[in-house]
């Protein structure tokens, strides 16, 4: 069984949906939750999904602390899931190719610093695009610059808010995430 590590800073939607999927799943489990935020909701869903869950500060993550727990649990995977600090470049060197994100909008298009959540849905909208997406990628030394491995398109021409686009994402995100996981995982067999 492959296991997976969840980072996020948040609510954690997209955690949830990845925690529940593979609890229903024979090739992987959710084996912790590494929050830089300790009142980010996602640590209360992992605790009532029976997920461990690892607390730290922006320096743990940088000075190589973080980089010796996840060693330590060893995973074959690690997934950001509303994750907003930029990942230390000596994880990304440990684990190549073994860290993916997901970005709110199709890539190269809305990318980069500060770009993320509702700062996406806004700059979509006052662009006037007929359609956004989501972007499942790698995990490089840049924002939003590591290889794609999936991407999904919605229509928001009716969308007058940013809200109403970020709802429609979400929706991308939680039937995509989990399955492009396992896909993932599987592969890597």
């Amino acid at each position: 069984m492959k296991k997976i590590v969840i980072f996020a800073s948040g609510s954690g939607s997209n955690a949830e949906k990845i925690i529940l999927h593979f609890k229903e799943s024979s090739q992987g489990n959710v084996v912790g939750i590494l929050s830089n935020n300790l009142h980010a909701k996602v640590l209360e869903k992992a605790k009532n999904n029976d997920v461990p869950t690892i607390v730290f500060d922006k320096t743990e993550l940088s000075d190589g602390t973080i980089l010796n727990k996840i060693n330590e649990i060893g995973p074959d995977l690690i997934v950001l899931a509303g994750f907003l600090l930029k990942f230390p470049e000596s994880i990304i060197a440990a684990y190549p190719d073994k860290i993916v994100n997901i970005h709110p909008a199709l890539l190269p298009k809305y990318g980069g610093k500060g770009m993320y959540g509702m700062n996406v849905h806004k700059a979509v909208l006052e662009n006037k695009e007929a359609e956004t997406g989501i972007t499942i990628h790698y995990v490089n030394e840049h924002y939003d610059e590591g290889g794609i491995v999936f991407q999904a398109k919605t229509n928001i021409e009716e969308c007058k808010t940013p809200e109403e686009i970020a709802e429609k994402v979400h929706q991308l995100e939680h039937e995509h995430y989990p399955a492009v996981i396992e896909k993932l995982i599987t592969l890597k067999s």
